[in-house]
């Protein structure tokens, strides 16, 4: 083995860095008394040489080599104290992987060597395990990332124009027939046009992209013959995952499906896991983090055997250290600035947020950001929880933020199902949830309203089953929650009852029409559109198979009807500003003498009055929109269980000007070719129906 020139190398920029000349390594831990660069053969088999990094500059190791070039796989060793009591789980005989990472290549084999201790002794966690890891390790990555983007232009979506699509890499491409097989559930997949064509025929603005920086399945998941596929077990923040990857170790693939969506105007939003690892608890596995300076990246409890659990799933980063936040800004910053991407989706940002324990919506992270000249110019979009204490903290969030609205989709569902006392929250849901984020300059934009997403219920199977059906999971269907807020219409899931089929379609219509007319930001989780079920699966996160892939062939034609269904919503919306205000509305008279912005309506088309409000059994409401131009929409709305007479009410202007149809959820017609209807003319409104107008013009 030819010895390789080391060089003292710079502290400064963390990670492997190829400047032309040779790569400098760095690698910051703070407690380690020694790290060893460990360089390996093309197939990551073979160890060619075992380096000590020369140099330790501010709490970094680090060492320039002329010798190495791109392409070079490399893991560490870290020696140090392994003291559990302490918060140390030093280890060398365990490869590492880079925090910094751009690449990895090869897979996770699980083994008991990747664990510190040696499983199944007594006290396991405080013995000792000095088994060599590195030969079931994937390996770190040299790569020289200096992508050409030429003329490309990022869309640059206005949030008040904005809807946003969650998908997932894989299951939106696994089955698309126009795709080679190579090609399906990879981003080159993604990039395809045929495949990006159906996203832009549903106005969708902006992906945001379940968990595509690399992570791993779960040993306890594997060990079932599952898989972890929604990703949200993150170990290299700067590295995109290699199974979606159609060439192997093609880290250029990620950007041209960026650069392809981009032409056709769609931003990219990446839904990013910064609050855990994939080191789990006390007893998981050492691969990362965890071997490099345990103490410093994570959050120790009070005993420091143990973590801070906010999360749910064993571990929670330590933002309150300075280079973990270094490190979450500066991955931020990488796949803006070099792979163009639109924003985040930050997994339970709230445990990013917290300030000795508590959340702060001033916290050090979040103020990072704001002020950054990069960061704070994109899309952030916060899940505004945790599982630690005072963990719910919707609307709490600052200025710039946009918010997932848990609230808004359970109120939503809960009204259209026909709770009780459900017209005060139906109405504040509409208008863009005023009471939580009207203040400090805020936007209606910053509510994400959604009526499903990944964790929970499909829309087709919200109007399908009563109760979870999640047994394919192999957890005695413990596992997902309870509170769907569900309804199967009166058979517990597939049925060939055309009457049962066809509630459920109109189900279906009126919750996604509701969504896309509602003040805020609408998100389509994907498949919804086209009648994607999990089998009343609420919890699907292992599920790497049909019950989470997209269907692009065998649609139903009632299915297919739906679609075009919300791609004539996405037009209506778009269309019509109304729908899209730039600020909340409170009822405001528009000029001096103008109609208020907003009014409330009965069925009698009196205006709703306090005892209406607090009418337990109301289902049914109308609301009129003015704007400043002199135009106005109308929205009616009926839960009940039976048909309602309607009294349309005046338009905006109130100079006799009828109403022209919309949409109407009981036909499943978009604008259709209909006499406009005269103000004070009485309809019959459908049961479990919205219809929409606009003032007919003059």
């Amino acid at each position: 083995m030819a010895a390789l020139e080391v060089q003292p190398g710079s502290p400064y920029p963390l990670g492997a860095s190829w400047d032309g000349s040779g790569v400098n390594f760095a690698l910051f831990s703070a407690h380690a008394e020694r790290v060893d660069l460990c360089l390996f053969d093309r197939t990551g088999r073979r160890e060619t040489h075992r380096i000590i990094l020369p140099e330790y500059t501010d709490e970094v190791w680090h060492g320039f080599f002329p010798d190495v070039r791109p392409g070079q796989l490399y893991g560490y060793r870290v020696y140090g104290p392994y003291d559990p009591k302490n918060g140390h789980r030093f280890n060398h005989h365990k490869l590492l992987i880079d925090p910094y990472a751009k690449a990895l290549s090869g897979e996770l084999h699980w083994h008991d060597a990747h664990f510190g201790y040696r499983v199944g002794s007594p006290r396991e966690d405080l013995s000792f395990d000095r088994r060599d890891s590195a030969f079931v390790m994937p390996k770190s990555v040299v790569i020289d990332f200096a992508p050409a983007w030429g003329r490309e232009r990022r869309p640059n979506t206005p949030w008040s124009q904005t809807v946003i699509y969650e998908a997932h890499v894989k299951g939106f491409t696994a089955r698309q027939p126009e795709l080679a097989p190579h090609l399906r559930g990879t981003f080159a997949g993604f990039a395809n046009p045929r495949t990006i064509d159906h996203l832009v025929r549903l106005g969708v603005t902006a992906v945001e992209l379940m968990p595509v920086q690399a992570f791993f399945d779960d040993r306890y998941l594997v060990e079932k013959g599952l898989s972890n596929y929604w990703g949200y077990n993150t170990i290299a923040y700067f590295a995109p995952a290699p199974r979606y990857a159609s060439v192997l170790g093609d880290v250029h693939e990620f950007n041209v499906m960026v650069h392809r969506l981009h032409e056709a105007g769609i931003e990219v939003i990446l839904d990013v896991v910064y609050n855990h690892t994939a080191e789990g608890n006390h007893l998981g596995p050492t691969l990362s983090f965890r071997g490099i300076d345990n103490r410093s990246y994570y959050h120790l409890a009070d005993d420091p055997r143990f973590y801070f659990d906010t999360t749910g799933v064993g571990n929670t980063l330590h933002f309150g250290h300075p280079r973990v936040m270094q490190m979450v800004t500066d991955s931020l910053r990488y796949w803006v600035e070099t792979c163009h991407v639109d924003g985040f989706r930050f997994d339970l940002a709230t445990a990013l947020a917290r300030e000795r324990r508590s959340f702060d919506p001033d916290s050090s992270f979040l103020n990072a950001l704001r002020q950054d000249p990069v960061l704070s110019r994109v899309k952030m979009i916060a899940e505004p929880w945790d599982l630690g204490e005072n963990g719910y903290q919707l609307g709490s969030f600052p200025p710039g933020w946009a918010e997932w609205n848990g609230r808004y989709r359970d109120d939503m569902r809960s009204f259209w199902k026909g709770d009780d006392h459900m017209l005060p929250a139906l109405a504040r849901g509409i208008l863009g949830s005023a009471d939580m984020f009207d203040r400090r300059g805020r936007r209606p934009w910053a509510s994400i309203n959604f009526i499903t997403a990944h964790d929970g219920f499909t829309l087709a199977d919200l109007w399908s089953y009563n109760d979870k059906h999640n047994e394919a999971n192999k957890e005695n269907n413990a596992d997902g929650h309870s509170d769907n807020r569900s309804w199967n219409c009166g058979v517990e899931g597939k049925t060939d009852d055309p009457v049962i089929l066809g509630l459920r379609d109109r189900m279906r219509r009126s919750l996604m029409a509701t969504l896309m007319l509602s003040e805020g930001t609408p998100m389509l989780l994907m498949g919804d559109e086209n009648g994607r079920s999990q089998g009343g699966n609420n919890n699907a996160y292992a599920q790497d198979n049909e019950m989470n892939w997209f269907a692009w062939q065998g649609v139903s034609e009632r299915d297919l009807a739906f679609q075009r269904f919300c791609c004539g919503l996405s037009r209506l919306r778009a269309g019509n500003p109304l729908f899209r205000q730039p600020r909340y509305l409170h009822g405001e008279p528009i000029g001096e003498n103008g109609p208020p912005n907003v009014s409330w309506f009965r069925p009698d088309a009196a205006e709703m009055r306090p005892e209406d409000w607090h009418n337990g059994l109301g289902r049914s409401l109308g609301l009129r929109l003015a704007g400043r131009d002199g135009s106005s929409a109308l929205i009616l709305l009926n839960a009940h269980y039976e048909d309602l007479p309607f009294r349309l009410p005046a338009t905006a202007r109130g100079n006799g000007a009828g109403w022209r149809v919309l949409v109407d959820t009981g036909t499943g017609e978009i604008e259709p070719q209909r006499p406009p209807l005269a103000a004070e003319s009485e309809i019959r409104l459908g049961h479990h129906t919205l219809m929409a107008f606009a003032a007919e013009a003059e």
